[in-house]
């Protein structure tokens, strides 16, 4: 019955005079969802709307999926469009409507019109009544509440008239593309890929680097980072993953400097590499999957000790989550279960025993200079050795 879908979206009609920006941006988000599924489809605006109109065969439920992936969308509104010939052909098409989308009609209902063309003979009020008394001779069975009802029969009086009772959800948030470029430091683990999610759901266009350590780190926990890009990739569109050799510098820190100290010294290079990719590839900022307290690398202090070699600024969406709010997001998105694969990543294999949990600062700098004779060069040479993967 249904070829069309009507989008809504919410925070992007608040944008004021840049909002058909936003919304151009959605209409190009919809048309590469689109392009994974059979058929073929017509995506226009019209006022504060967004529609989906197919122009061939096609799979409804694979066309939901498709579009509740897209950042930017609050609903997905199936709907059944109409020319204006009249208010007697408005109210055959609501009958009918209601005949096949509801076979058991012993159900209560509402009308709810929205007249945004003014020139419309009848007020919203008007439509409401008049179309509920018809549908009230149509099928005595039914019943009107207007507080709770089974079934909101929404009428939109726009240059055609639109019909629809139900409103999919969206993922909600802004369309990506809107809110700039940032860096992911993109491990195995279950935070980092939501922590993309959550930054790619305000926006922002994702790229991502991955520190690999072979053979300390199989070819395996490689290709399981590749699958969480690719699952995340569902959302933000082609992710540009880096993949780094990190072997020989963390061989090197953990030569070097104080065991206790390895984590927080691996990391503050993991930034200062990020950053690094993320200036050449015009990013705003780095993002990380770190929660205050989860490990030892993530308390305050360490905090303080891993952003003071970045100049961007390091986004942390999940800095105030529990581990149980992560793992809901993670499979609410379908990333947990490849997540939790055995294979581990660096910074799992070179953790100490008893890493400090209150870096000073200075002192991790004064340890940092026991590297002074080979890290310039090894950093160096990760770079040049950066193996690019375009992950869709």
């Amino acid at each position: 019955m249904f070829t069309s879908f009507l989008i809504k979206y919410a925070e992007i009609g608040i944008k004021g005079r840049n909002r058909h920006l936003f919304e151009d941006a959605l209409v190009h988000q919809i048309k590469y969802a689109l392009k994974k599924c059979e058929g073929k489809f017509l995506i226009h605006k019209t006022q504060g709307r967004i529609h989906v109109d197919a122009q061939t065969e096609f799979d409804f439920d694979e066309v939901v999926e498709h579009l509740q992936l897209v950042f930017g969308i609050s609903g997905i509104c199936p709907v059944v469009g109409v020319e204006d010939e009249g208010f007697e052909k408005l109210c055959d098409t609501v009958v009918g409507y209601i005949a096949e989308v509801y076979p058991d009609r012993n159900k209560t209902f509402k009308v709810n019109a929205r007249r945004a063309r003014k020139d419309y003979p009848k007020d919203s009020m008007e439509i409401n009544m008049d179309l509920g008394e018809v549908i009230l001779n149509a099928y005595p069975e039914m019943t009107v509440d207007v507080h709770e009802p089974d079934i909101m029969l929404n009428v939109e009086i726009r240059e055609k008239i639109y019909i629809y009772s139900e409103i999919i959800p969206g993922p909600g948030g802004m369309p990506v593309g809107t809110g700039g470029k940032a860096m992911l430091l993109l491990s195995g683990g279950i935070d980092s890929p939501v922590a993309g999610y959550m930054i790619a759901k305000r926006g922002v266009k994702i790229d991502a680097v991955y520190f690999h350590a072979p053979p300390y780190t199989s070819d395996r926990a490689k290709q399981k980072v590749v699958d969480l890009a690719r699952i995340v990739s569902r959302y933000t569109g082609p992710i540009y993953l880096h993949v780094i050799n990190f072997t020989d510098i963390q061989l090197y820190i953990h030569e070097k400097c104080p065991h206790e100290e390895l984590t927080i010294i691996m990391r503050r290079y993991m930034m200062r590499i990020a950053e690094h990719l993320a200036k050449e590839t015009e990013c705003l900022g780095l993002i990380t999957g770190e929660s205050i307290g989860q490990v030892a690398s993530q308390t305050m202090n360490s905090l303080i000790a891993t952003n003071e070699v970045c100049e961007l600024p390091v986004y942390r969406p999940l800095i105030g989550f529990d581990k149980q709010e992560i793992v809901e997001v993670s499979e609410k998105i379908g990333t947990f279960e490849t997540s939790i694969l055995p294979y581990e990543d660096c910074c799992t294999i070179f953790v100490a025993k008893h890493p400090v949990t209150k870096p000073n600062v200075n002192v991790i700098r004064r340890h940092e200079h026991n590297l002074d004779e080979k890290i310039d060069e090894l950093v160096k040479t990760a770079l040049e050795t950066d193996e690019l993967i375009i992950v869709e």
